[in-house]
């Protein structure tokens, strides 16, 4: 199995209809004791009452071993405090596992729902059969059929056995919003007790007897591969036991600690071929970026024709750098090679694609690797790759013995993949009141699916579609793209190119309304004031102007945004529609020092169904927070071919002293649930650069501001 698109399993869960149905039917009692009731993947309920829900996403702090079991258990009429959460390893029985593109709960809505409902219906008849009564009068409340006429109830647990017998139904009816219990409560996050008492398992806390750790030298050059090593000093520290090249362009060294792998590390003598790649820098790929921007591009949306309107033209240039994903827990896998099998324990987005990666690497059937999914520390599309997975279970294999491969967090911000740099042009033509007639952008950009060897039709990377989309009223519109080449390792990471466009687009709305002398709130207001839809083929996302406008307006009301503000206090507005989820954003700043200073974010989303509101205020909080660091601080920088920055000193986050006040509020909607994620990030950089030209009247056309 190639590596995939990062929301190629959406298009796959779309194709297939009903959502994921690949895993939904199993045979009875699979994997389960014959009295153990499991009528498909998502649940198992035994004799003695215990129910289980197996999450088949990846948890890093976005909450879906949470949300994703609500939305069986609100079927299944179970009661939520006696529910058990089981995570699942790569399988085939839930179609596509990968954790990205902010698909988890969109993706899996309708196969959780279907899941649960089919036991619920299954535990009914079970029961109708059991006291010889008509299903009708029988109902499920929080764990157990009731029969209203007689008061009998039976548990779930009692009627396991006799469930587990009956036919699967194909067609069950699901629950009406108006009838939910437990999908859009604030309930606790059950990975929240274990994670205050240290209990919790990330995949750098994995221990198992016998094993070793690891660490890698790495080329630091970009594309560099090793002449030849020297290891003589690394085998004179005390528990190092095995030190040998891996590929071309790392040399591990094991040990029984940490401390011994990292000193045998500093004292092996690797002598590198820099490779083609040596005299590389960021001036060059900027360069690279411009020179580009003359070729023909690629049409990404287009209305009306752009050549024909009639006006004042308006342009302006915007530039992006390279950012690294910078977790909190850096990269990390154990993996234990038995020959003819291996098991690996990960902190990984794509659990298969980390199976299939290792068994090619071993020569291996991919049956025969089994892959533990951990709780990880962060991910932000970094660990969409699976490096660290076949390092480990490399080593592993050369070592002969259990080993842990850690990255330091060095190795995580220098041999990384990272966001692409990119150069933005947009123009417009304005008419006599200063209302554009006619929208322009281009944007140039690397592919990340390109480099990675995917499919590019058409000379487009399949994430800008839906991730560049253009929601205002403009007559005239065309969103174009130009592929730039880079040597830099690409990779995704959290909103990808909708954090890009968004910049780019909403500054120079921005622009536009200042220029006309407008509010730019009202201003976005007009544009969005026609109701219009827009559809994007790649995602199956089409576009509501009425929905943007929705949360434009209630982030403003929330803000405060008519009301006069403090002296010295300035505030900006943007907003933005990626994953089919639309938010804006009111940012409120000081100026301390030449640099912003923001005490306040306000941001509205529109999301459809809303499965957990805290749940939903701490993702936004946190790609909010996300999205601040990445504005204010946020480079990766190229010199001789090598990574410059290394740890967080030099690509600092933003401190606690410095985070601002995040209020969240969400349109109340009962619209089939889409992506949360990632679409706060997108539209607090321009809204940010908005307060900024408010308080200094000097724009900001490149990040970031602190640079």
């Amino acid at each position: 199995m190639s590596p995939l698109n990062r929301r190629e399993f959406v298009a796959a869960g779309v194709a297939a209809g009903a959502g994921l149905v690949v895993g939904f039917c199993l045979p009875h009692g699979a994997g389960t004791s014959k009295q153990a009731f499991s009528p498909n993947a998502y649940v198992r309920i035994t004799p003695d009452n215990k129910i289980t829900i197996v999450v088949a996403r990846s948890e890093m702090g976005q909450g879906v071993r949470t949300a994703l079991p609500m939305i069986l258990a609100e079927e299944l009429e179970a009661d939520w405090k006696k529910i058990e959460i089981e995570q699942a390893g790569a399988s085939t029985l839930y179609g596509d596992q990968g954790t990205g593109g902010s698909a988890s709960v969109r993706t899996t809505w309708d196969p959780m729902r279907k899941a649960g409902a089919a036991a619920r219906e299954m535990l009914i008849s079970a029961a109708a059969l059991t006291w010889g009564v008509p299903r009708s009068s029988c109902a499920a409340v929080e764990g157990n059929i009731l029969h209203a006429a007689t008061k009998r109830q039976l548990s779930y647990g009692e009627l396991a056995e006799k469930a587990s017998m009956l036919p699967i139904p194909t067609d069950v009816p699901l629950k009406q919003s108006k009838d939910y219990k437990i999908v859009g409560q604030r309930l606790a996050r059950v990975d929240t007790p274990s994670k205050v008492k240290g209990e919790a398992v990330f995949g750098i806390d994995f221990r198992m007897p016998g094993m070793k750790y690891g660490l890698l030298s790495r080329c630091p050059t970009i594309g560099g591969k090793i002449l030849n090593f020297d290891d003589k000093e690394s085998r004179k520290i005390s528990g190092v036991s095995y030190v040998g090249k891996i590929s071309d362009s790392a040399v591990a060294v094991v040990a029984d600690s940490v401390w011994g792998a990292m000193e045998g590390r500093r004292l092996l003598n690797v002598n590198w071929d820099d490779g083609p790649n040596k005299d590389l820098n960021t001036a060059m790929v900027m360069e690279g970026l411009k020179q580009a921007a003359g070729k023909k591009a690629t049409s990404l949306y287009s209305a009306g024709d752009v050549s024909k309107a009639a006006g004042r033209k308006v342009s302006a240039e915007y530039l992006l750098p390279f950012m690294a994903h910078a977790p909190m827990e850096p990269g990390n896998c154990t993996a234990h090679f038995q020959g003819t099998s291996c098991e690996l324990w990960a902190p990984t987005q794509v659990p298969q694609d980390c199976r299939d990666s290792v068994a090619q690497a071993l020569g291996l059937d991919p049956d025969n690797v089994k892959v533990n999914v951990t709780l990880m520390g962060g991910g932000f599309g970094r660990r969409l790759e699976h490096d660290y997975a076949v390092e480990a279970a490399l080593v592993s294999k050369a070592a002969l013995v259990p080993v842990k491969v850690l990255w330091t967090r060095e190795d995580d911000m220098r041999s990384s993949t990272y966001r692409p740099a990119s150069l933005h042009q947009v123009s417009a033509v304005v008419d006599g009141a200063g209302w554009p007639v006619a929208f322009t952008h281009r944007i140039i950009t690397p592919t990340i699916a390109g480099q990675k060897g995917q499919p590019v039709p058409g000379g487009v990377d399949p994430d800008l579609p839906d991730e560049a989309a253009f929601v205002y009223g403009v007559p005239n519109v065309s969103v174009e793209t130009v592929i730039a080449e880079t040597p830099v390792p690409l990779g995704w990471m959290r909103s990808v190119y909708a954090l890009q466009a968004a910049f780019a687009t909403e500054s120079f709305i921005d622009e536009l309304a200042s220029a006309a002398g407008k509010d730019p709130l009202e201003y976005r207001l007009h544009m969005l004031a026609q109701n219009k839809d827009q559809d994007i083929s790649f995602f199956t996302t089409t576009w509501h102007t009425a929905r943007m406008r929705g949360v434009l307006q209630l982030a403003a009301d929330k803000a405060g945004w008519t009301k006069p503000l403090p002296a010295g206090r300035f505030r900006g507005i943007a907003c933005f529609g990626c994953f089919s989820s639309y938010v804006a954003e009111v940012v409120e700043i000081s100026m301390e020092n030449s640099a912003p200073r923001v005490h306040r974010v306000v941001a509205a989303v529109d999301c459809g169904q809303v499965v957990n509101p805290s749940i939903l205020e701490q993702q936004i909080q946190g790609g909010v927070i996300f999205a601040l660091s990445n504005a204010l601080r946020a480079k990766i920088t190229i010199e001789k071919g090598r990574v410059v920055q290394g740890n967080f000193d030099d690509y600092a986050p933003v401190r606690m002293e410095e985070t601002p006040v995040v209020e969240v509020y969400a349109v109340p909607s009962t619209e089939v649930p889409t992506g949360i994620g990632e679409p706060s990030v997108p539209p607090l950089a321009p809204a940010l650069c908005s307060a900024v030209f408010a308080a200094t009247k000097k724009r900001i056309r490149a990040l970031p501001i602190l640079s």
